[in-house]
């Protein structure tokens, strides 16, 4: 795909940017030529350290300070940004509500959701005097039917849902376009439980996956890049599916 509109004014924000999703959305922004900026808990990959349009920097994102020094880092090394995508996340090992202490219930809505949230406050002003920009969250099947997650991940996912929602009724006479992408059976590290041992886990759900199959975080990527297209701009609080036909069952 080749985003033409795209360049090196183009400067992306980009949260778990190290592995999985975020990785593969770093990856094909900076393919595009855009200067991309990385936040992530754990270190990055010498692929992306390697480009001169990456900066990025680590730290927990559940501290709302993290947030915001990570915000002024952008600012300081890229001059702002315009686009913004709140993509990392955390699972709850599809815990119930009696196997889910209150810390892990903290734990998953502050990385989850009170992260998006202290980031997206910081940036919008950022934004709107700039006179525009891109705002892509990260949900999941998890926050459109039950049995993605456990009771924690579910709830901060449908959390995330109404937050963009909302979000994009209150900005979209500004200019500033909100979507979010709810991906299903993505192959990433996140899921690599699924995948250990015999696989049996990974097999059962690409057999209840109607296309039968998981995808990769490359094609994830990809609808990334339309959603923040112009030919997008009309897309304002879509949450789009990216599920095999998971959510038609």
């Amino acid at each position: 795909m080749t985003a033409s509109w795209i360049d090196d004014k183009t400067i992306v924000f980009v949260t778990g940017a190290a592995s999985g999703i975020g990785r593969a959305q770093a990856e094909a922004f900076l393919a595009e030529g855009a200067q991309v900026f990385g936040v992530d808990c754990q270190s990055f990959p010498d692929t992306l350290l390697a480009q001169p349009r990456f900066f990025g920097t680590c730290c927990d994102l559940a501290v709302e300070e993290n947030c915001l020094a990570a915000v002024q880092a952008c600012v300081t090394h890229f001059g702002g940004m315009t686009i913004l995508l709140n993509t990392a996340g955390k699972l709850d090992g599809y815990h119930t509500i009696a196997e889910t202490t209150s810390m892990e219930w903290e734990e998953i809505f502050q990385t989850n959701v009170s992260s998006m949230f202290y980031l997206t406050k910081e940036i919008l002003p950022l934004m709107q005097a700039n006179g525009g920009g891109t705002i892509i969250n990260m949900a999941s099947i998890a926050g459109m039917v039950a049995g993605g997650g456990g009771i924690a991940y579910t709830t901060a996912k449908h959390a995330i849902v109404g937050f963009t929602k909302q979000l994009a009724l209150d900005v979209a006479d500004q200019g500033i376009s909100v979507k979010g992408i709810a991906p299903g059976a993505i192959q990433t590290p996140m899921n690599a439980a699924d995948f250990a041992g015999d696989g049996k886990m990974a097999q059962w759900v690409a057999e209840e996956t109607p296309v039968k199959r998981w995808a990769q975080p490359e094609e994830v990527a990809a609808l990334t890049l339309f959603l923040t297209s112009p030919q997008a701009s009309y897309l304002q609080g879509a949450i789009v599916p990216i599920d095999g036909g998971w959510t038609l069952k």
